[in-house]
C-alpha cells in the first residue's frame, strides 16, 4: 500500500493507493480538506489584515480582544452577529474575487481577502 499527502496552497489532498501506480492507473482523491484559516481581531486590528486563500476555503475570525466587533463586507456577501472575546466568525469563500471587509462598530477596522 502507497499513501501519499499533496498539500496545496490551504487544501489537503490525500490520497491511497492500493498498487495502481505501478500499472499506470490514476489515483483518486478519498479526502478534501480545506485547511482552516484564522484571522484574529486584537487591538482594534484583523490579523493579517490581507490574505490570499483558494476558493472553498473557510475563513475563521476570532475576536481577541475585550470589546464587540464584527466582520462585514463592503459587498455585502457575508456578516457576522455582534462578536464577543472569544467568539467566532466563519465563512466559505467559493468564489474567485477580492473581498474587502470592516467591522460596523469600529468602520476604521478594514481588511481584505483574496480568492483565487
Amino acid at each position: 500500500m502507497r499513501r501519499s499527502v499533496f498539500i496545496c496552497g490551504a487544501v489537503l489532498l490525500a490520497t491511497l493507493s492500493y498498487g495502481k501506480a505501478a500499472t499506470g492507473e490514476k489515483l483518486s482523491p478519498v479526502a478534501v480538506m480545506p485547511a482552516a484559516i484564522e484571522v484574529k481581531i486584537d487591538n482594534f486590528k484583523f490579523g493579517p489584515e490581507s490574505l490570499t486563500v483558494p476558493v472553498g476555503a473557510i475563513v475563521t475570525w476570532t475576536n481577541r480582544d475585550d470589546i464587540p466587533h464584527t466582520v462585514v463586507s463592503t459587498d455585502g456577501v457575508f456578516k457576522s452577529k455582534v462578536l464577543d472575546t472569544d467568539e467566532k466568525f466563519s465563512f466559505t469563500f467559493t468564489k474567485a474575487g477580492t473581498y474587502d471587509y470592516f467591522c460596523s462598530v469600529h468602520p476604521k477596522m478594514t481588511g481584505k481577502v483574496i480568492v483565487q
